[in-house]
């Protein structure tokens, strides 16, 4: 199938203004003057009322939902792929949480399977909450660099009453072999931490990059946007060199608590001139997100939505962010850092995942995944060769 969409206006997140995109197979082929191809075999959609951007990448989401910490009956759902596509999520990456024993490597692998199979990208974490890090073959090495879905390792917690309460002896050994493994795979090997509540934060990370060669960007802290003084914190870990992941799933209890939504985290990096190419959202889609008391007792639970990445996207940019600024934390900037290096972009070459927004309401009105259409108007489809205009 060719598709040729025009009239659009295109951020690539850079603005690239108004441009004509040709899409064949699952590919960008062409962008401005050169798509121009025309006849009986192309389907043009004009795309006069929206911005052409490109598909949402959501560097974290449990797409095998999570454990619960209340028992089995608070063991979370699945991610459903019409939920994905309807947030225009066209490329995630799955990881376990706190539960690696009823929650596996084994039903990870086999759910991403599952989505690619259904239109979109997905990747994988090997490892889980706890070090040693549970693996697939029995080291961490080989799952990296022999499971292909495998891109690294995660999320691992630190600063939370429900981690392992690893030392920074063993955090630098875990990244060093994440590292090694990522460069004999070409891959990122990437360390994804979840950080918990506790004061010190992401301390451990800064002394693992004081400490040894391993660089600060080998680590991918998430959930940065817990409480505004770990946000400060972020800021700071950025102006070193490091990457931070804002978490858009934030209900009101979490904001009463201290949470700082991330549309407003995100105009507070922009107003401190931080390098915004460090930052990112995911939305922890489908995670469990329990509530404890001061004396960390379970009182409560909440699910993580991936629709909250398009919603604080869109938050952004009517606080007053600019568009690209908006976009890039969830395309350019996880697909640079994941080294996912056709996702991502608007731009020859790169895979033909692209979402077209209403330039007025912000409302999302198509999704386009790997050169097929997946949402078009409110309905979801992962029927093969679905066309929808």
């Amino acid at each position: 199938m060719i598709t040729r969409i025009v009239n659009g206006i295109c951020y690539s997140p850079e603005p690239l203004g108004q441009t004509d995109l040709l899409v064949a197979g699952q590919q960008i082929a062409a962008l401005g003057e050169q798509a121009t191809l025309q006849g009986e075999i192309v389907q043009t959609v004009d795309a006069s009322d929206c911005w052409v951007v490109p598909g949402l990448v959501d560097s974290l989401a449990h797409i095998i939902g999570g454990g619960g910490e209340g028992g089995f009956r608070s063991r979370t759902s699945e991610l459903k792929v019409a939920d994905a596509i309807a947030a225009g999520v066209t490329t995630l990456v799955g990881v376990l949480g706190t539960d690696a024993i009823t929650r596996t490597l084994t039903n990870l692998l086999a759910k991403a399977h599952a989505l690619d199979e259904e239109g979109l990208t997905c990747y994988c974490h090997t490892g889980s909450y706890q070090i040693p890090a549970y693996t697939l073959m029995g080291d961490l090495l080989q799952d990296i660099v022999l499971i292909d879905k495998f891109i690294g390792v995660g999320e691992v917690a630190i600063a939370d009453h429900r981690s392992s309460q690893p030392t920074v002896q063993e955090l630098a050994r875990l990244a060093s072999q994440a590292r090694v493994g990522g460069m004999l795979a070409g891959k990122a090997g990437i360390v994804s931490v979840h950080v918990g509540p506790s004061p010190e934060g992401i301390a451990q990370l800064l002394q693992v990059a004081t400490t040894t060669d391993i660089p600060i960007t080998q680590f991918y802290p998430t959930h940065m946007n817990r409480n505004q003084q770990l946000l400060q914190m972020g800021f700071a870990y950025i102006a070193q060199g490091g990457y931070i992941d804002l978490t858009t799933s934030t209900t009101a209890q979490d904001i009463a608590m201290g949470e700082v939504k991330c549309a407003d985290a995100l105009l507070q990096a922009v107003n401190a001139g931080a390098n915004l190419q460090h930052l990112t959202f995911s939305s922890d889609a489908n995670a469990s997100l329990p509530v404890f008391d001061a004396q960390n007792n379970f009182i409560g639970l909440g699910e993580g939505r991936i629709a909250s990445l398009y919603e604080e996207m869109i938050d952004a940019i009517r606080l007053g962010v600019p568009v690209e600024h908006a976009l890039r934390v969830v395309t350019a900037n996880p697909a640079r850092i994941l080294k996912l290096p056709h996702k991502g972009n608007l731009k020859v070459g790169a895979d033909a995942d692209l979402l077209l927004i209403d330039k007025t309401s912000l409302e999302l009105k198509a999704v386009m995944a790997k050169g097929r259409w997946l949402f078009s108007d409110g309905r979801v489809s992962v029927q093969r060769n679905s066309l929808f205009f």
